[in-house]
């Protein structure tokens, strides 16, 4: 069963234009990401999809696989599956292009929830945070039913300890997905959904349009930092200094 990992990269960008070019050590952003990804035992081969010649021509430079997609996509999962379209691969992994301090190890538990579960065609990783991370918007947290499976995801505390029960805990949403490309084929043609244009969340149209998404706990301990501003691009190089913050 071949795996490919793709990883959408974009230029444009709201808060933080050019992100995937962003100097992280001498290495543009996406070469961490990509070099990351290429050290998941599970992917047979990795791929960025952009639309943008600056991007490709990065990736070209370190020795990485490149695709140009299509200008017009709304989203990293419809560009992932426009590359998905062309493959062979019976399961296609989303690696965000922003998380330059992804753990291989979680790309590896996401495509083992799908092959562990038959009956599962979307897998997505969680994990554990603290009370810090209860009340901040950017933090996406998420429940699950008692088989692992995502019962919804959002920008506010879930589930709100009423009761604090010794049972209480709080999980973060990891950005990683992992696809059975049929399921992946139909997601990318769904129009936007009422609640994911609510909270900002593209994985509430899988759940509104009734896809389960199999969301595994990582045994992972690391910092994770979604690069989204210039303040959380500091961050990611004074950690991969070995900074002390």
């Amino acid at each position: 069963m071949k795996v490919i990992g793709v990883i959408p990269a974009r230029y444009k960008s709201t808060r933080l234009e050019g992100k995937p070019l962003a100097d992280i050590h001498g290495k543009p952003m996406v070469q961490h990401v990509y070099e990351n990804a290429r050290r998941a035992s599970t992917l047979d081969s990795v791929v960025v999809a952009t639309d943008d010649a600056r991007i490709c021509e990065a990736v070209r430079r370190f020795g990485g696989d490149v695709v140009m997609t299509k200008p017009e996509h709304t989203c990293g999962t419809e560009r992932v599956a426009e590359v998905a379209a062309a493959s062979d691969a019976a399961i296609v992994v989303n690696v965000q292009g922003d998380e330059p301090l992804l753990d291989p190890r979680m790309i590896d538990e996401c495509v083992r929830a799908l092959q562990e579960n038959e009956g599962a065609s979307l897998a997505t990783v969680v994990k554990k945070v603290g009370e810090a991370a209860y009340h901040d918007p950017a933090v996406v947290k998420t429940v699950r039913d008692t088989r692992g499976r995502a019962l919804y995801f959002s920008r506010s505390l879930i589930p709100y300890p009423r009761h604090h029960t010794p049972g209480f805990e709080v999980f973060e949403h990891v950005g990683l997905y992992a696809y059975r490309k049929d399921c992946l084929m139909k997601l990318s043609q769904m129009p936007p959904t009422p609640l994911e244009q609510i909270e900002g969340l593209e994985q509430l149209r899988a759940l509104e349009n009734g896809i389960a998404i199999q969301a595994v706990e990582t045994s992972c301990t690391g910092e994770l930092v979604s690069v989204d501003t210039p303040e959380d691009l500091e961050r990611v190089r004074q950690i991969l200094a070995g900074a002390v913050i």
